[in-house]
């Protein structure tokens, strides 16, 4: 039996999901949720979608829709907690785009809520599921690369640049997933240190947008100002919401696809340019650039190890996973006898493997996973909502530590 799903969000990434469960024997598209209409009429016509697949400009209008089992959310990431909520709550298994959600708290309540309704919360942490991060852990744990020494990473590209998230959030949790499966452990310290870059269209936009309030202001005195609300996050109006007995849902799901709540003030303070520092319990150390502000696209990871370096590199023209074998440790523990020490010194790196992978979309395996969940009711461990909860840990801390201007701590 197909398990009936609604993707909400049909923008980039909601459209490759829309892709992967059309194309699934196991799932059938019930509808698409986006409050663009001409998103949704692309959707359409992209995917020639059969009249039985509605169309809806708000999550409301399908919650209640027969057959439906599934939620899979595509929305930006401060629409995750509640949206995630709103499904959980009518019985829906949940599918969500990384980040979970924006603070540790809230994601701690969707995993209660989820084992409360008994019902799996699975987070796209896609890189998890690519055959090149797959093959790389099989190596690390042959210990082919020797004592790991460090690991580094560049996550950057030049736009798009989101307003409701800074690049750390945006961007540095692919590399923390990678780096904690391929070393088997959390970092017990983390550091980050940023900056904001000026955001001149932004300002310009804001600058008209007041120009405008202003001629209008007679006819509107009477009306709450906007810029009151918008200077805060989603999450803040729930809670001032709350506080004056505003339903909750109602008036956060009104705002459900609203990124604009952020307005140019509140975007002008997140962090363009990001630097990572996570320090492991042996002692290995990764370092992690983020930025997209970026003139060139980077996706690539690499660890060196005392016998070789592991390199990721998305975007190289050859494979996504290279191998260098050699031994960069020449007075280490794995050349420590007498010969050795006799024996000629080590150049560089003596071999470079290109590894083969399995042909397969990430993003796929991620929609066949979450349907097996679904299936048999039971927790994915790479992509659970308790997995997500310690990469929000680690996110909340390296967050305050940008606020602290690089302090270390310890992720709480």
């Amino acid at each position: 039996m197909k398990i009936g799903i609604a993707v909400l969000g049909a923008g980039r990434w909601g459209v490759n999901l829309i892709r992967n469960f059309l194309e699934h024997p196991n799932s059938e598209v019930l509808a698409v949720v986006d409050p663009n209409r001409d998103s949704l009429e692309a959707v359409q016509k992209q995917f020639n979608l059969d009249a039985s697949v509605i169309l809806a400009t708000d999550w409301s209008q399908v919650q209640a829709l027969p057959g439906l089992q599934a939620v899979a959310i595509a929305t930006p990431a401060s629409t995750h907690y509640t949206l995630a909520a709103a499904a959980l709550k009518q019985g829906y298994h949940v599918l969500a785009e990384k980040p979970l959600a924006l603070n540790l708290t809230e994601a701690i309540e969707l995993c209660q809520l989820a084992e409360k309704q008994q019902r799996q919360l699975f987070v796209d942490h896609t890189y998890l599921f690519h055959p090149a991060v797959d093959r790389g852990q099989r190596i690390i744990q042959q210990h082919q690369l020797g004592k790991l020494r460090y690991g580094y990473a560049q996550r950057t590209h030049f736009e798009p640049v989101r307003h409701d998230v800074d690049a750390l959030w945006d961007l540095a949790i692919h590399d923390i997933a990678i780096f904690n499966t391929w070393l088997e452990q959390m970092p017990i310290e983390v550091r980050a240190i940023g900056s904001v870059f000026p955001k001149e269209e932004g300002r310009r936009k804001q600058e008209e947008g007041r120009g405008k309030k202003e001629e209008g202001s007679s006819a509107t005195d009477s009306v709450t100002d906007v810029t009151d609300v918008t200077d805060v996050s989603p999450r803040e109006v729930g809670r001032r919401n709350r506080e004056e007995g505003i339903n909750q849902d109602a008036a956060e799901i009104e705002n459900q696809f609203a990124p604009s709540l952020l307005t140019t003030n509140s975007a002008e303070k997140l962090a363009d340019l990001v630097w990572v520092t996570l320090t492991y319990p042996d002692g290995f150390q990764a370092f992690i650039h983020l930025c997209w502000l970026n003139p060139d696209k980077q996706r690539r990871l690499t660890v060196v190890g005392s016998l070789g370096t592991l390199i990721f590199d998305e975007m190289s023209p050859e494979t996504s996973l290279i191998l260098q074998r050699g031994n960069s440790d020449w007075r280490g523990e794995e050349n420590n006898s007498f010969e050795s020490a006799l024996a000629p010194q080590p150049t560089g790196l003596r071999h470079r493997e290109v590894l083969t992978l399995e042909q397969v979309e990430p993003l796929r395996r991620v929609c066949d996973r979450f349907l097996n969940c679904v299936q048999t009711n039971t927790p994915c461990l790479t992509s659970s909502g308790a997995a997500s909860v310690e990469l929000i840990r680690i996110l909340s801390t390296l967050s305050k530590s940008l606020e602290l201007g690089g302090q270390p701590l310890i992720p709480f």
